[in-house]
């Protein structure tokens, strides 16, 4: 590509093209005289590059107000942003379920599939499952494939940049797969891959609890819990992607196993999976007192995974999703706990997203990617073949 200067006039083009766009996505209709106002620039301006915009599909004129035929003269033409020109997938492969929901460009969620899954099953089966919950939602949508602009995937594991699971211990075949190669032969669009808890973290920031704090811990809190993590409003995922595997703390010398801690018995809990220590729960509420011990003992790992992230990232709140959030319990043991542990101890709320945390961060990390070539000034050109594709 032949290098831009300052005065080029394709650079302003790009850049005025990006600000009334921008303009136009962030109200509901704006007349070229508002547009005009917002942005600073020449109506001129603001008309040729709305009718560019027309032109590429990413905006369309609105009819008339009723009414305003009858005033005298002609009516203000009004414009609107089309978040109908193209649409957003955001996946969650988990260990239970495959879910997908389905967003326009303005991240308006139009449309959600799930599916359960044995947790046995194998990768090829697990993407199998994926793909048949996403070819349901678009047909019962009326949304073409083609119509895709990017896949947003959130999954356990250690998720790599190109979209490979450096290491997931969670599901069967997972380790080494390279999940956003797989899920590509099935769009033509963008495939981003990241960690469950990263794209739950996401969520909650952008439509859940934290909504208004940018030092945010999220804890996907089950038998291996995880977490995600935002410094300063940006998802911090560390060098290799493998911040906040919480998970792996009982390595570092720690004797009793989750299977012990759990068991109600004089040996471990088999099989150890998320049904029978709700049952072991479901005993504890009832007041059998070995039930009470091992719930006692899996909140205080919890409590101790959790505090070790604190400490590291003194984080303004800490939200507690995933599996054992469910329970009875949790939070107020998590906060008295903190409280004793960590110097500065943070607020400490449950997920306002629940089991859709994942998927919804999975729609936003999709559309920050769509949103880049939208509205930064070497994307806009590329936009505009995006929203032109049929």
């Amino acid at each position: 590509m032949a290098r831009l200067t300052g005065g080029d006039p394709s650079l302003l083009r790009r850049i005025n093209s990006a600000v009334v766009l921008h303009a136009l996505r962030a109200t509901d209709c704006a007349t070229l005289t508002e547009v005009t106002r917002v942005t600073g620039l020449s109506r001129p301006t603001v008309e040729g590059v709305v009718e560019g915009l027309i032109e590429a599909g990413l905006v369309v004129e609105t009819a008339a107000e009723e009414g305003a035929a009858r005033r005298q003269g002609r009516p203000a033409r009004r414009f609107r942003f089309r978040a109908e020109a193209g649409h957003l997938l955001g996946l969650e492969i988990g260990v239970h379920r495959v879910a997908a929901l389905l967003a326009d460009l303005d991240g308006r969620v139009i449309g959600a599939q799930v599916r359960d899954v044995d947790e046995t099953v194998d990768a090829d089966e697990r993407l199998e499952r994926i793909r048949a919950a996403v070819a349901e939602l678009l047909r019962r949508a009326g949304v073409p494939r083609g119509s895709l602009r990017a896949v947003g995937v959130g999954t356990p594991g250690i998720v790599e940049a190109d979209g490979t699971v450096r290491l997931g211990t969670a599901l069967p075949g997972w380790t080494g797969l390279g999940l956003g190669e797989r899920l590509s032969r099935s769009f033509k669009c963008p495939v981003l891959v990241e960690n469950d808890a990263n794209a739950a973290v996401v969520a909650e920031h952008w439509k859940g609890v934290a909504k208004e704090t940018d030092d945010v811990v999220f804890v996907l809190a089950g038998l291996s819990p995880g977490a995600g993590s935002l410094i300063g409003g940006r998802l911090h995922r560390g060098y290799g992607g493998a911040a906040g595997e919480i998970g792996a703390l009982h390595l570092l010398g720690r004797e009793a196993t989750p299977e012990a801690l759990l068991s109600t018995t004089d040996e471990p809990l088999h099989p150890l999976d998320e049904q029978a220590v709700a049952a072991v729960f479901a005993q504890a509420r009832e007041g059998d007192q070995r039930a009470l011990a091992a719930m006692d003992r899996f909140l205080h790992r919890l409590v101790h995974d959790v505090a070790a992230l604190v400490l590291a990232l003194d984080p303004e709140l800490v939200v507690i999703g995933g599996w054992a959030a469910g329970l009875d319990g949790v939070l107020e043991p998590l906060r008295g706990e903190l409280a004793r542990y960590c110097l500065r101890p943070p607020r400490v709320a449950l997920s306002l997203l629940g089991e859709a945390a994942v998927a919804t961060g999975a729609v936003r990390l999709a559309l920050d990617h769509v949103e880049e070539q939208l509205f930064a000034v070497e994307g806009t050109v590329t936009a505009r073949r995006l929203a032109a594709r049929p």
